[in-house]
């Protein structure tokens, strides 16, 4: 299972950044190989200064060796060793007419001294973090979302939109990141879903990525945007860093696990402001965006 899903997360990380290029038109991703000291390593690709995107990242990596100490506390076990592979990708646009974007799809091994597998799960999903909120924008990024679930399990989509809502959202702000998507973890082998049948869905969410975001990006990125708009997308930018240095299972996994810093953190945008006790005018589009992260929606009626 490792091997096959290793396989797929390259070959996906090679279409989803060949389309993004034909997109932007103007930046290519550079590509960077490293190598963990511990075991494993991983491909970075980086994409600034585009037509389209300010700063972007499409990583993959396949980790393993020893569980640090952090990591067995956290499973609860004592010696275990393990293997991670995983894409994750954030994409930052230069127009704040045009949704940042977060994707990840993930494997987990863990063994016993012998080398057996103990252990195995699948997790991901993909949210969507606009600035300015346009209603048609997040209802077809759920309905692709919608969709890849539906193939598997009816519960599939309401279960992982509601996680969603639920780990993306800035406790200490009471607000979500972003208007949500999906969010699964611990997609382990029951007596309805085998790891076959898990690494069917997963990659089947993967594979829609690109059709639930780059529409989105061709009908937004050509709007005009001024000044003022420009600084509350760099106003919102600074509550996602927020969460993800405060919040973020998977970049906390990264840092505890000696990982790559730099691919780590590729996920920060490149212009950020911290205003102090900033709130958008009562009215505005500002506050409209405010007020369904303070109030996740349903934006699937079925």
């Amino acid at each position: 299972m490792k091997d096959k899903f290793y396989q797929y997360i390259q070959e996906l990380q090679d279409s989803i950044t060949s389309k993004l290029e034909a997109v932007d038109g103007k930046a290519k991703f550079q590509e960077d190989l490293w190598e963990r000291p511990e075991g494993g390593g991983g491909r970075t690709r980086v994409i600034e200064n585009g037509h389209v995107f300010e700063k972007g990242g499409v990583n993959i990596s396949a980790v393993h060796g020893e569980l640090p100490e952090t990591m067995r506390k956290h499973f609860g076990v004592k010696d275990a060793n393990f293997f991670a592979c995983g894409l994750s990708l954030v994409l930052h646009p230069k127009s704040p007419m045009v949704p940042t974007v977060h994707a990840n799809w993930r494997y987990f091994e863990m063994y016993d001294p012998e080398g057996n597998i103990v252990d195995s799960w699948f997790g991901g999903g993909q949210d969507l973090t606009p600035y300015y909120l346009f209603d048609e924008d997040a209802i077809h990024f759920h309905r692709i979302c919608k969709t890849a679930c539906d193939n598997h399990h009816p519960e599939f989509y309401p279960t992982y939109k509601n996680r969603c809502d639920e780990y993306f959202y800035n406790s200490h702000r009471n607000e979500g990141r972003g208007i949500g998507g999906l969010f699964f973890d611990y997609c382990k082998a029951t007596d309805n879903m085998n790891m076959k049948n898990w690494y069917d869905f997963v990659t089947e969410v993967g594979d829609s990525f690109l059709e639930a975001y780059v529409p989105i990006v061709e009908k937004r990125k050509n709007l005009p945007y001024t000044d003022a708009q420009r600084t509350w997308q760099e106003i919102r930018r600074g509550r996602y860093v927020e969460f993800n240095l405060v919040h973020d299972k998977g970049t906390l996994f990264g840092l505890k696990t000696n990982g790559r810093i730099e691919s780590i953190l590729m996920s920060l945008p490149p212009h950020v402001q911290w205003v102090y006790n900033h709130h958008p005018e009562p009215g505005s589009e500002e506050e409209k965006l405010i007020k369904v992260l303070e109030n996740p929606k349903e934006w699937i009626v079925s």
